[in-house]
């Protein structure tokens, strides 16, 4: 597919001007919406490693991913999506490792092979433990109306939650982050999501290692200005107001 970007995806683009930590000021282009969660990993990780980027919204009220030329770079239809240089990719763990082994080695990608599999391990519990068991807590809170929602799925899935989550206290018990006393790619694929259980109007158990890590994460600039923004879902397409 050629470098030209999406001619449709203009309208709310938004850019962070820094440099490529040692490499050239090549712009990356990120297709979604600022409130995915999946989408505010990788724009929390640019911001990290100061890549400069540019956003052009997708998904949700904006549309464009079930147009045929997005779907040639994602065929899933859904955010995030990124183009650097002649190189496209899709899948938001797999996005923050490529550009964490790209243009953050020794930051975001440890060097020592250890450091850097604990950093892999959590990437793996976000998607595979965490995520799938707060699923409904967030399609049924964030996603569905209030009159529509369905207050025993959701908390069922609040309980699921409260069961795996104690995973990442214990670890943390011991641990600044994910992979040992620095933040890590690994810390970016949770970091979203967490954010969730915590802002979200749910019961939780008391987990103070977890809290403390988050509490740390509020404290980065980074975070504040990718992840702790609204995650309300927008009005669709012809709603009024």
């Amino acid at each position: 597919m050629p470098r030209e970007r999406l001619d449709c995806t203009a309208q709310g683009a938004t850019e962070n001007m820094g440099l490529y930590t040692g490499r050239g000021t090549r712009m990356l282009e990120i297709w979604g919406r600022k409130n995915s969660y999946n989408v505010q990993k990788v724009l929390w990780c640019c911001e990290e490693l100061r890549i400069p980027y540019q956003r052009h919204e997708a998904g949700g009220k904006y549309g464009i991913t079930d147009q045929e030329e997005y779907l040639a770079r994602n065929p899933t239809g859904l955010v995030p999506t990124i183009v650097d240089g002649d190189f496209s990719l899709y899948e938001s763990n797999t996005i923050v490792r490529y550009l964490s082994a790209r243009y953050g080695a020794g930051i975001l990608w440890p060097e020592d092979p250890a450091e850097r599999a604990l950093a892999d391990k959590w990437m793996d519990y976000q998607l595979g433990t965490l995520f799938p068991a707060f699923r409904e807590a967030l399609i049924g809170l964030v996603r569905t109306a209030p009159e529509n929602r369905d207050p025993e799925k959701i908390a069922a899935a609040v309980r699921a939650t409260a069961g795996v989550i104690p995973i990442l206290d214990t670890h943390l018990e011991d641990n600044e982050y994910v992979a040992g006393s620095s933040l890590t790619m690994g810390d970016v694929a949770l970091g979203s999501l967490v954010y969730r259980w915590f802002e979200l109007d749910i019961d939780r158990p008391d987990l103070p290692a977890l809290r403390a890590w988050y509490e740390r994460l509020t404290e980065r600039p980074t975070y504040q200005k990718t992840v702790m923004v609204s995650f309300a879902m927008e009005d669709p397409p012809g709603a009024g107001g």
